[in-house]
């Protein structure tokens, strides 16, 4: 797999409605097509995850590897409203707020994700006009 140590990669739940919305809104608002996307149910996530040192790898929680590191839940979701176009720069600054706080919350709305917004049959792997950006 090639992939370009500049782009980050966000692997995501490909059949969680709520995380496919988040996808199609960062790739919206991800005018310098930074970031590269694929589900977390893909057998590229599972090579990505495998060089990951952290193992403890949960399909309840966003992934973004941006070269040699990895960030979930709260911090992955800032790190990503960072590179995006707009105010939503600006979310960011809730980085300051303690970790075990943020991550609370990621953790409740992962939890009803399904529930409050539904889930697919399966994963679509990519949006056309964009299935460039999906691995």
């Amino acid at each position: 797999m090639e992939i370009s140590n500049k782009k980050s990669i966000i692997l995501f739940d490909g059949i969680c409605n709520l995380c496919n919305s988040s996808v199609q809104f960062v790739i919206k608002h991800d005018k310098n097509q930074h970031f590269l996307f694929t589900s977390i149910q893909s057998d590229a996530s599972a090579k990505l995850l495998l060089q990951d040192n952290n193992k403890n790898s949960s399909l309840n929680s966003i992934v973004l590897i941006e070269g040699e590191k990895t960030y979930r839940k709260s911090t992955a979701v800032l790190r990503i409203a960072r590179k995006l176009s707009g105010l939503w720069k600006v979310f960011y600054v809730f980085i300051l707020v303690p970790k075990f706080l943020r991550d609370k919350i990621y953790d409740l709305i992962a939890t009803y994700r399904y529930r409050w917004f539904g889930k697919r049959d399966k994963c679509v792997l990519y949006i056309p006009p964009y299935k460039n950006r999906f691995i």
